[in-house]
């Protein structure tokens, strides 16, 4: 498949820089929030934060090289593009499925973390938090349906929201930050730092994400590295500054904290501010899934188009077209992770580390792409060679759970083996059937 070509999409969507910005910050920017720092600390009490610190870091190479990757090959595949440019077929198959498969299994965690604070301020335990997860997934999946144009207009407004909310509870919660907080640093080992890295890595997936949107942005090559820009410093002042907070204020009792968000604001803005944290985790939690299922849904659209699934789901994969029947499949699947969750009792935590698992294994290929794709000698590809170094270092810390997108990678092989061999024995038959009648 040739590269779409910038000029091809150039006014063919709609997005504007800031409702891309507010994707970015939407897709990035989510659950992690809620309740990352709290399992970040848990793992490695305050040398989490040089955790924090590093993904901060590592975002802005990262980020630069899908921007410029998007921008210069605007298409609905995305990375699963990028790869197949650069390496072929097979490997944007085995992209696009780790990338695709990865949201049915994230969005049940990230829903779950919103219901958690939901079921803290109204009560009702796991019923509330269960009945809060499909809700959140029934307002995304009716959103997209409705066309990326409304879901952009819906994140801009969430992203204004929950931004004023983030930096509320960080202002008002830094004059009961203490210093001593910060002893012992390392009661872990610093070897601990690496695993809560691995666990951070999804509050900082999502710079791939909003690169299956690039030919609905009005002018790509300008708006995307642009709206990247944007939500890469909005994304790292608020992190740092809320990780940071939860370390200094709560202290040891951050690692133990189900709900952090919620207990920097009752701290900062004394009595009980559960309702306000909810509403802070829903908003987050629906501007994450909001991102991801716009992203997935056309990923989806794209791969049935090339083949790499089903045929029936290309339907949507053109600029200005609604990909609905892969937004289903996403749907569908997502609830289905949900009650094999509860069924087993597993909790998020799993979820989160397959579903970073899946993404670590994204950003190594799509990195990898941009150093073939990307012009010598450019501020991109250096980028590209940065992010694919740190890259390498997340596959390390992410270990086990690595054997998550090895087995979507089979299976993707396999689809496309037996499917090939489908086509085979039918291009065979129509051979045959030609010979008996002439």
């Amino acid at each position: 498949m040739n590269a779409p070509s910038v000029q091809q999409h150039a006014g063919a969507g709609r997005l504007s820089v800031m409702q891309g910005a507010a994707l970015y910050i939407g897709a990035v920017l989510g659950t992690g929030v809620i309740a990352l720092p709290a399992l970040a600390a848990d793992v490695a009490g305050p040398a989490s934060l040089i955790a924090w610190l590093a993904l901060v870091l590592l975002s802005v190479p990262l980020a630069a090289t899908f921007a410029a990757l998007g921008a210069r090959y605007p298409d609905a595949g995305g990375v699963s593009t990028y790869v197949r440019n650069a390496f072929g077929p097979r490997a944007a198959a085995v992209i696009g499925w780790c990338f695709y498969f990865a949201v049915p299994a994230g969005a049940p965690a990230a829903a779950m973390f919103g219901g958690a604070y939901v079921a803290a301020a109204f009560g009702g335990g796991q019923t509330t938090v269960i009945g809060t997860a499909l809700a959140l997934m029934m307002i995304v999946t009716i959103a997209n349906a409705l066309g990326v144009t409304v879901s952009g207009r819906l994140q801009l407004m969430l992203a204004a929201v929950l931004v004023a909310l983030l930096l509320a509870a960080i202002i008002a919660s830094a004059p009961h930050a203490r210093a001593a907080n910060l002893q012992p640093f390392a009661p872990h080992g610093w070897l601990a730092v690496g695993p809560a890295a691995a666990l951070l890595v999804w509050s900082f997936a999502g710079w791939e994400a909003i690169t299956h949107l690039a030919a609905e942005f009005r002018r790509p090559a300008r708006d995307l590295p642009l709206a990247t820009g944007i939500a890469v410093c909005v994304v790292g002042v608020l992190y740092l500054g809320v990780a940071a907070t939860s370390v200094l204020v709560l202290g040891p009792a951050a690692g133990k904290s189900n709900a952090p968000l919620a207990e920097l604001l009752a701290t900062g803005l004394g009595g009980k501010v559960q309702v306000l944290a909810a509403v802070a985790a829903l908003l987050l939690t629906l501007g994450t899934m909001n991102a991801y299922f716009a992203g997935a849904a056309k990923l989806g659209a794209a791969l049935g188009r090339d083949g790499a699934l089903p045929t029936w789901l290309a339907a949507g994969s053109r600029a200005g077209d609604v990909p609905r029947r892969s937004l289903l499949v996403i749907a569908g699947l997502a609830v289905v992770s949900l009650c094999v969750d509860v069924v087993a009792g597993l909790g998020p935590r799993p979820l989160v580390l397959l579903t970073t698992g899946s993404f670590v294994a994204v950003y190594a290929l799509g990195t990898a792409a941009a150093l073939r794709l990307l012009p010598r000698r450019s501020v991109a590809r250096r980028c590209a060679a940065v992010a694919l170094v740190a890259v390498a270092a997340l596959c390390a810390a992410t270990g086990w759970y690595l054997l998550w997108p090895l087995a979507i990678t089979g299976c993707a092989l396999l689809y496309l083996r037996v499917r090939q061999r489908v086509a085979t024995h039918a291009d065979q038959r129509d051979v045959s059937h030609c010979v008996k009648i002439r």
